[in-house]
C-alpha cells in the first residue's frame, strides 16, 4: 500500500491529491482501503494543524434554526417566553442548565457547543 504519515504541508498536498484520486474507488477493495487510510491520516493532519473551534452557543443556535427554517417563537418551549428568547438571541442572558438540556434534546445542538457562552452573555 506504501503509505506514510503526512508530517508536512507538501505530504499533505500529497495526500490530498491521491484522495481526490481515488475518490470513486469502491468499498472492500485495494483503492477503497488505501482511501480509508489517507482520508484518517488526512483527517488527523487537519485537527492538528487546522484545529476548528465550537461556535458560541447563540452561533450554535441561530444556525440550527436556519437549518430548520424556526423561528424565534419555535424556540419558546424550549428557552421560555418570546422576551426570554429574544434576551437570548441578542446575548443579553446566558443560558441556564435546563435551557442548555432542551436546546440539546430537542434541537440536536451539541452540548459543547451550548456551554460554550460569549463573555457579554456569561
Amino acid at each position: 500500500m506504501n503509505i506514510k504519515p503526512i508530517k508536512t504541508r507538501t505530504d499533505y498536498k500529497a495526500a490530498l491529491k491521491a484522495v481526490a484520486s481515488l475518490m470513486s474507488a469502491r468499498a472492500n477493495t485495494p483503492e477503497g482501503d488505501r482511501l480509508d487510510v489517507l482520508v484518517a491520516l488526512v483527517e488527523a493532519y487537519e485537527r492538528k494543524h487546522f484545529p476548528m473551534d465550537l461556535p458560541d452557543a447563540v452561533e450554535a443556535i441561530k444556525f440550527r434554526m436556519e437549518q430548520q427554517g424556526l423561528t424565534a417563537k419555535d424556540l419558546e418551549p424550549l428557552i421560555g417566553g418570546a422576551a426570554i428568547v429574544n434576551e437570548v438571541l441578542n446575548r443579553k442572558r446566558g443560558l441556564t442548565l435546563a435551557m442548555i438540556q432542551k436546546l440539546h434534546a430537542g434541537l440536536d445542538i451539541p452540548a459543547e457547543s451550548l456551554l460554550k457562552q460569549t463573555a457579554a452573555a456569561a
